[in-house]
């Protein structure tokens, strides 16, 4: 008797009143919600509005999943700019805190000290300077950076990089140049060429005050396929340290770090126990222009394409604006029912945000493996077709490069929802105004 007591304890207790209340309560909390998705799934007495309706998403959908796929592809073309630009140019820098040249030795000593840190894996000492180059009527400002080829490789992979010519025969005395591609097609010159070089330093003669030149021979092209490959030459360090009157000093070390991409943090630790006359200057820093165009054409590529997401939106607006207009009976019978203003406005906001959600989700799935694959399908298509959709000698690549990035992805689907809930404010808004008697008294 005391078990059956202790079962039928919650049934003895059951108030039929409070459970109505309660339940009444937690339906009328949740109305938008349960509303708002019902008229999601509910046949439009107008075909117009389903098409508006599907229209949104897909849209919503395409957007979404073009503006996935292209960052997606930006990043793999920047990564894959970087990674040709950082086979030449140094990891990191590091040269005298006032900009002047140093002994050979000092530099050396302090070299030594960083290479004890494992994100360093080599240095080499080297001179840098400018000039202009003349061959015939052509002329081409450059970058002039005399290197030792024997520590050179350690630090860089130019000798890689060779399109004619040969690193190796890059030797002290000779005054031969290796230079870029674009550099050698702007001034019409080949291996063996004999280049006019004037630098930016005047020397004294009983005939006046000229500027310094200097005749210097192509023994090699390099081509990385970016922006280096115009208005850098490289020199051999001695011969360097005498066109610019360097003597036995250099204007630093070219360093290779273990994780480039890491540059500015690794920086930042070996400052800590850098003596004050040096500083340290990361590749991002040297090739800030570069950075930063490319930062700026994914901003505008990002924007353009937002477009398409903007134009979901708007026919978010539309679709409610016409399913408001279809259902100004039932907003009346809701309205007199006692549902609040407030309510109206959450049952048509939680349709058209339910709405560009679910095209969101779509466009972000499909988005996200199209992006992590998009090269291995332009190759299927490329092989199916029997045709080259990127021609190597243009764009340095013979497949389309990706990299699918979490925080592109959060950012578009982020963006892509605020939209879709802003879209539903106005005709939300238009709901709640529906005055119930209006409405009832000229429905028909």
């Amino acid at each position: 008797m005391r078990h059956i007591t202790v079962v039928l304890a919650p049934l003895i207790r059951f108030n039929p009143g409070t459970f109505l209340k309660n339940y009444s309560a937690h339906m009328m909390q949740n109305l938008p919600l349960f509303i708002g998705l019902r008229y999601i799934r509910s046949k439009r007495r107008t075909g117009f509005v389903s098409f508006v309706s599907g229209f949104s998403f897909g849209a919503m959908a395409l957007g979404v999943m073009a503006l996935i796929i292209v960052l997606s592809v930006m990043n793999g073309l920047a990564g894959q700019i970087y990674s040709r630009v950082l086979n030449v140019v140094p990891h990191m820098v590091l040269q005298s805190a006032d900009g002047t040249s140093a002994p050979l030795a000092d530099i050396q000593r302090q070299g030594e000290q960083l290479l004890a840190d494992d994100s360093v894996q080599a240095v080499a000492p080297f001179v840098q300077g400018y000039a202009m180059l003349r061959l015939q009527n052509r002329s081409e400002g450059v970058q002039v950076q005399g290197i030792d080829p024997a520590r050179e490789q350690a630090v860089s992979e130019i000798d890689n990089q060779m399109l004619l010519g040969d690193f190796s025969l890059l030797a002290p005395g000779e005054f031969g140049a290796i230079i870029g591609a674009q550099t050698a097609r702007t001034l019409g010159a080949v291996v063996g060429d004999r280049i006019r070089m004037t630098l930016p330093i005047v020397s004294a003669t009983p005939m006046g005050v000229f500027a310094r030149e200097k005749n210097i021979t192509v023994i090699g092209v390099f081509e990385v396929g970016a922006q280096v490959d115009s208005g850098l030459l490289f020199l051999h360090l001695t011969d360097a340290q005498r066109l610019y009157r360097r003597g036995d000093n250099v204007d630093g070390l070219r360093m290779r770090l273990a994780e480039p991409m890491a540059a500015v943090d690794i920086a930042q630790g070996l400052r800590t126990n850098l003596p004050q006359e040096y500083r340290l200057v990361d590749w991002q820093e040297q090739l800030g222009s570069l950075s930063a165009a490319i930062r700026m054409e994914k901003v505008v590529v990002g924007l353009l394409l937002a477009i398409v997401i903007a134009v979901a939106a708007f026919n978010i607006v539309a679709n409610l604006v016409m399913m408001v207009s279809e259902k100004r009976k039932d907003i009346a019978v809701l309205r007199s029912m006692g549902t609040s203003a407030g309510q109206v406005v959450g049952i048509f906001m939680v349709q058209g945000t339910m709405t560009g959600l679910f095209g969101i989700a779509v466009g972000a799935l499909v988005g996200c493996l199209l992006g992590a694959t998009v090269g291995d399908v332009v190759a299927w298509f490329e092989q199916l077709l029997g045709a080259t959709v990127f021609d190597p000698d243009v764009y340095y690549t013979t497949t389309l490069p990706s990299i699918l990035l979490s925080q592109d992805v959060l950012a578009v689907c982020g963006g892509a929802v605020l939209m879709s809930l802003l879209a539903t404010v106005y005709p939300a808004w238009q709901a709640s105004r529906v005055q119930p008697a209006e409405a009832l008294r000229y429905d028909h």
